[in-house]
């Protein structure tokens, strides 16, 4: 039987001093086995230790990732550390009709992951309160002394400047972006407006503000800052590879050619305001036209983008499209409802020679006011008197032709194109009048149905308006839902129906719609959207440094655990080591024992022990 022999694991002088006679002891089987027990569980124990550590300290990254959109929304609530020197802050100041409002951002570092888009944050006083100020009027009232534009909006400015901390000024960019009431001013007023901040903020502020940080932007900008804003917020931005998550199949604008890629599904976006309404929708696909006219067309409404830092990569790139449609929302719909029904009445009263709708003792029946609501609409100094017939489904059919739709494919409001819509895997938000439509009287803000929805109108509609004052007197509707919303929720439930359901085209059998006023408990602006994919560009410097110190970390990380791997080797073979060397002690102590016997019978017999075979 062959003999491993490594003895020379340990020194010679160890093998030659040990007795023999002095082993029986020592290597008794029962203390023998307790010891080398002993010695495994030991080494087990260890190893199991060690792979815990290792476990943790490795795991625990890919938990933090998964609930990191969580806890950036509880911690989003605390105040901003202003002493955190990688903190970096962003301005926006969103210049609408009625005002302007300023709102400060803050960010850390870039973790160096090309994945991933900045974690931008609205920025919060002491008071946890967000950072925003308004003032008015909008800055289109200085169409004709853009002179004071500059000392217009300085306070916004200095309210800035007192949160963001100075030595983080220079490197702060500030975004003046006008929007609605600046659009429709003629472009020579709009550029002596913009020339004026321009020449005036940088002496007084030390904003990093460049030609391109003042601008009118389009409302085709403007939505799809929003899409970006409210998409950004709910975490449809990042990567997963949780099988729990919607995913879509994208095919990449300007890479036809390569394979499609899959991603999380992103949200759209509906807001009807009170002139307005807009929609706003990813198109995964690529779209076709059933026209060359179409597609002219479309080219103005697909807005194809890259949120990335690195123009080189897709991942990020997003084709939206965006449509505005002006004179529907809530108020401009109502009324061009009533500007239409006082013509059509006039005409029939003179050519019927009746007086309808021109006498309180005669009104006329309206079926969009709830039942024996009274209004008035005046025109060319003259009255017309309405009384409500409350009428759900009469004051659809109604409306319908408002919505001036065409027999052309793909179109919606206006006959304006839209490319189509995967009702299966989509999710939409509804923002504005679609949240009051739903919530303020009809209490059903949140997850849409179609079926209920029109119940809870039809039943509104039909309720006497004395009721529907007594309810509101109680205190039973939403607290900011006044008489005028009671008065006209018949109106706009209907109107917003006909919009989804006839002007989008949506199916009474959509599901995902979801009606909000915030997001996450907080109001999501456009403005949030806009500094997203402004400063899409400054991570490139943090993924180049993070590259350097990643190449570092990396064999730090590799170097950890190959070392402890290599420290385990090399205990259980030291552990085998001693293991075999007892064993080999063991047979070298029986051999001797045998040839002591062997010795003793042969010296009984007389015979000489130099005559002994086999000795050693």
């Amino acid at each position: 039987m062959g003999r491993i022999n490594i003895s020379c694991l340990l020194p010679a002088s160890w093998h030659f001093s040990i007795s023999p006679v002095g082993c029986p002891r020592v290597l008794n089987t029962t203390l023998r086995q307790i010891v080398v027990i002993g010695i495994l569980a030991a080494a087990v124990s260890l190893l199991y230790y060690s792979l815990v550590v290792i476990r943790n300290k490795y795991g625990r990254a890919s938990r933090d990732k998964r609930f990191h959109r969580y806890l950036a929304r509880v911690t989003d609530t605390e105040a901003t550390d202003t002493n955190n020197p990688n903190l970096n802050y962003g301005i926006v100041v969103d210049c609408g009709s009625s005002g302007s409002r300023i709102f400060v951002y803050c960010w850390p570092r870039h973790n160096g992951n090309p994945h991933d888009l900045l974690d931008i944050k609205q920025m919060r006083d002491k008071n946890r309160k967000p950072v925003v100020m308004k003032i008015k009027p909008g800055i289109s009232e200085f169409a004709n002394s853009p002179e004071k534009v500059s000392d217009y909006i300085s306070p916004l400015l200095s309210f800035a400047a007192e949160h963001v901390p100075r030595a983080k000024h220079k490197e702060t960019p500030l975004y003046i972006l006008c929007t609605a009431g600046m659009r429709i001013l003629p472009e020579s007023q709009q550029k002596a407006i913009l020339e004026d901040l321009l020449t005036d903020i940088p002496v007084h502020f030390d904003f990093l503000f460049s030609d391109s940080h003042a601008e009118v932007i389009s409302g085709k900008q403007e939505g799809v800052y929003a899409w970006i804003g409210i998409n950004f917020v709910l975490g449809r931005f990042e990567h997963t590879d949780d099988e729990d998550e919607a995913i879509v199949e994208v095919h990449v604008p300007g890479s036809e050619n390569k394979e499609a890629i899959f991603r999380k599904r992103t949200v759209g976006i509906l807001d009807m305001g009170g002139v307005s309404t807009q929609i706003a929708y990813e198109v995964p696909k690529t779209v076709s036209f059933a026209s060359s006219q179409q597609e002219e067309v479309a080219k103005n409404l697909l807005a194809e983008f890259n949120l990335g830092c690195d123009a080189h990569q897709t991942e990020h790139v997003y084709r939206v499209y965006v449509a505005t449609f002006l004179g529907f929302g809530g108020n401009a719909a109502r009324q061009r409802y009533e500007d239409s029904l006082f013509t059509s009445t006039v005409l029939k009263n003179r050519l019927l020679g009746k007086e309808t709708g021109m006498t309180s003792d005669a009104p006329y029946l309206d079926p969009c006011l709830p039942l024996d609501a009274q209004d008035e609409i005046h025109q060319n100094g003259q009255t017309m008197y309405l009384r409500g017939t409350g009428d759900f489904n009469l004051c659809r059919e109604i409306i319908q032709p408002f919505m001036n739709k065409t027999n052309e494919t793909q179109t919606s409001l206006n006959g304006v194109y839209q490319p189509a819509v995967h009702f299966q895997n989509s999710e939409f938000y509804g923002f504005s009048e679609f949240y009051y439509c739903t919530e303020d009287v009809l209490r059903m803000g949140g997850d849409y149905n179609a079926a209920k929805f029109t119940k809870a109108a039809k039943d509104y509609c039909a309720t006497k308006w004395s009721v529907l004052r007594e309810r509101f007197d109680r205190g039973l509707y939403a607290s900011h839902a006044d008489l005028h919303r009671l008065k006209y929720q018949c109106f706009k439930s209907a109107w917003m129906y006909e919009v989804f359901h006839s002007g989008f085209s949506f199916p009474v059998s959509y599901n995902s719609l979801k009606t909000a006023l915030q997001v996450y408990d907080k109001e999501v602006q456009w403005t949030l959207g806009a500094i997203l994919y402004r400063t899409r560009f400054l991570p490139l410097r943090d993924i180049q440094q993070e590259n350097f110190r990643g190449s570092h970390s990396h064999w730090r990380s590799f170097s950890f655990v190959y070392n402890h791997y290599l420290f385990f080797v090399c205990f259980l073979i030291v552990l085998l080591s001693i293991l075999l060397y007892l064993l080999r002690l063991r047979r070298i102590h029986r051999r001797m024992l045998r040839n002591s016997s062997s010795t003793s019978l042969w010296i009984e017999e007389g015979l000489p022990p130099q005559k002994i075979s086999g000795a050693l």
